[in-house]
C-alpha cells in the first residue's frame, strides 16, 4: 500500500493530472455519431384492387359506343374494349373500311382467317369473290363502305353464340349510326339474323329489298340479304341468288341516279 501511494504521489510530482485507463486509448478513431431517433414507420393498409366496370360486358358495349363521337373514336373505343373474349383470341380487331361517305354499307359474317390475320374486311378468297361481283354491276369496294359483323375473329372460326353477339352488336349499331347509309348490302345468314326483323331470321335470307331497324337511328334502312361469300365459294349454285340481289342493288342505284 505504501509503495502505491509513494508512486502516486510520484506521478503528481512529474504533472499526471488525470487517470489512466487500464487499455490504450486509440487518439485516432473517428468518433462514432450518435444515434438518430427515427420515426416509428407508419403502416397504411394497401389499396384496394380497382372494382371492375359496372354493368354486363353489352351494357358497358353499348356505354362506350355510345359515346363515341366520329369513325375514328369508335374505332379506339372498339380496339381498347376489353368485355369481350374474342379480343383476346383474335390476332388482329377488324374494323370498317371505305368511303364514309358511299350510301351503301356492305356487312360480311364476322372475320376468317384472312381478315384476322390482316385486320383488313373481306381479304383473302371471299374478298376476291366479292370484287368480282361488284365488278359485275359497275362498282368498287373504294367507293363503297365495308365492314364484317363483328370485330374480332371466333377462335377457329367457330359459329359466334349470342352473348357473343349482344356485346360486339351495340358497335356496329353505332358505326351505322355515324355514317347514315341508305342502305344496307348483308353477306351471310348470321348478318341477316342479327340485324333483320325477327319474322325474317330464316335459314336462307329474305329475298329481295326488306328493312332493318337499327337502334338510334329514327327509321329502318333498306336492306338487302345475300348468302354468304364462304357459302358461295364452297357451293356456287347460290351466286345466282346472290346475282338476283345485285342485280336489284344497281337498279336501285341506276334509279338514284336519275333522280339526282
Amino acid at each position: 500500500m505504501d509503495d502505491a501511494y509513494a508512486l502516486l504521489c510520484l506521478q503528481l510530482e512529474w504533472g499526471a493530472d488525470e487517470a489512466i485507463a487500464p487499455d490504450p486509448i486509440d487518439r485516432f478513431r473517428p468518433l462514432e455519431p450518435s444515434p438518430v431517433e427515427r420515426p416509428e414507420p407508419v403502416l397504411r393498409p394497401a389499396a384496394p384492387p380497382a372494382a371492375p366496370p359496372p354493368g354486363t360486358s353489352a351494357e358497358r358495349a353499348l356505354a362506350v359506343a355510345g359515346r363515341a363521337a366520329t369513325l375514328e373514336d369508335l374505332r379506339a373505343a372498339v380496339a381498347a374494349f376489353d368485355g369481350c373474349a374474342l379480343r383476346d383470341t383474335a390476332s388482329n380487331t377488324v374494323f370498317a373500311e371505305g368511303d364514309p361517305s358511299s350510301p351503301t354499307l356492305i356487312i360480311g359474317e364476322p372475320p376468317g382467317r384472312e381478315e384476322d390475320r390482316g385486320g383488313h374486311p373481306f381479304a383473302g378468297p371471299e374478298g376476291a369473290l366479292l370484287d368480282q361481283m361488284l365488278a359485275s354491276i359497275r362498282l368498287d369496294r373504294n367507293h363503297l363502305m365495308l365492314t364484317p359483323l363483328l370485330p374480332w375473329r371466333p377462335p377457329g372460326g367457330r359459329p359466334v353464340n349470342a352473348g357473343e353477339l349482344a356485346v360486339c352488336l351495340p358497335f356496329l349499331h353505332r358505326l351505322i349510326g355515324l355514317l347514315r347509309p341508305r342502305r344496307l348490302v348483308l353477306f351471310g345468314p348470321t348478318a341477316a339474323r342479327s340485324l333483320l326483323a325477327p319474322g325474317t331470321n330464316r335459314r336462307r335470307p329474305p329475298r329481295g329489298w326488306t328493312e332493318a331497324t337499327i337502334p338510334g337511328l329514327p327509321h329502318a334502312l333498306p336492306t338487302l340479304a345475300l348468302p354468304g361469300l364462304a357459302e358461295m365459294l364452297k357451293t356456287p349454285p347460290l351466286r345466282k341468288d346472290a346475282w338476283v340481289g345485285l342485280r336489284q342493288l344497281r337498279h336501285t342505284l341506276d334509279e338514284e341516279q336519275t333522280r339526282s
